[in-house]
């Protein structure tokens, strides 16, 4: 059987996409000239999670109240790989992927089963143990966190201290991590979970395992998370208990809302909108959360979609 000739419209939905893309990475090629590197690093390794984040919630509907747990146990994993273990950046950045994965496989077996409020609920349930356990273990440093990480030197000779290689490293984790969950989204399994998105009971009548396909989105998902949390770790030579409290996955949740679920380039403009926000607005304290919450209720009363998600009902083309 031949493969079906892609119409006009998707020909021309994937050309919107590239040229999307290529202006992302064109904006991602001449910031670090213009605005300070380590907080476009930042706003790269927030992207990267949200991205991760939004491929289960945007694309599989699992919304998952534990998040920050991938992102957190990575860092803490890279980081002890470089500062105690003296692991090249890269290796560090693979082995804090790999735990991530396999403790997202060991959540999800417990979790993927359940749908709704008490997925939710069970991943955070689930997320809070790995926060305490992470104050108490020994190798994490408790309260002080693990401190002065050495970014190293990658494939061994590319010195990381220097900035621009650093930007470079990270720009391009976040392109690769980008690109795999962009393939991801546009294969038959992508499609699959689409379908299990909008009709689960409809897609286990045609046979396919949903709780399967799923538990291999949530996978995916938290692995990407730790590649996130990881590669966030060495940038900013620090692992802490922040990065893997509650907080944090309620901000993975309003970036992705905020840039447009269930679109590609949505969570990318939601961290670099939230990041921003951050950054500039610190000297405010404790009212940047505030205004952070204003700018949610005022994104789901008039953009409903996401600043993306407007923008490309606007233009009638998916990104």
């Amino acid at each position: 059987m031949s493969n079906p000739i892609p119409s006009p419209t998707s020909i021309k939905s994937y050309r919107h996409q590239w040229v999307a893309f290529a202006i992302m990475v064109a904006v991602l090629a001449v910031a670090p000239f213009a605005v300070y590197p380590v907080f476009m690093m930042k706003v790269m390794c927030f992207a990267l999670f949200a991205c991760a984040f939004n491929l289960l919630l945007g694309f599989g509907g699992l919304l998952s109240f534990g998040h920050a747990m991938f992102l957190g146990t990575a860092g803490y994993v890279s980081a002890h790989a470089a500062k105690v273990w003296g692991l090249n950046p890269e290796w560090c950045v693979l082995l804090g992927t790999l735990t991530s994965g396999l403790l997202a496989v060991l959540v999800g077996m417990l979790a993927i089963k359940r749908q709704g409020i008490y997925f939710a609920m069970i991943t955070l349930a689930l997320a809070q143990m790995i926060f305490f356990f992470s104050l108490q273990a020994p190798f994490t440093g408790g309260e002080d966190g693990i401190q002065g990480v050495p970014r190293g030197l990658l494939f061994g000779f590319i010195d990381l201290n220097d900035p621009m290689n650093m930007y470079m490293f990270v720009m391009a984790i976040f392109l690769a991590g980008f690109l795999l969950i962009w393939r991801v989204v546009h294969s038959p399994f992508g499609q699959i979970l689409k379908a299990i998105r909008e009709h689960q009971d409809r897609a286990t009548s045609l046979g396919y395992d949903t709780d399967t396909f799923k538990l291999l989105a949530f996978v995916i998902s938290g692995a990407l998370a730790g590649t996130a949390g990881a590669t966030k770790a060495l940038v900013f030579q620090l692992a802490s208990l922040t990065d893997v409290h509650w907080s944090m996955s309620g901000e993975v949740v309003l970036m992705t809302l905020v840039g447009g679920m269930g679109t590609l380039f949505g969570p990318v403009v939601g961290a670099a909108v939230i990041v921003t926000m951050q950054n500039y607005l610190a000297q405010l304290g404790a009212w940047v959360t505030v205004v952070q919450g204003v700018v949610f209720v005022i994104c789901v009363l008039a953009f409903r979609r996401g600043v993306i998600g407007e923008i490309a009902h606007w233009i009638k083309k998916p990104l």
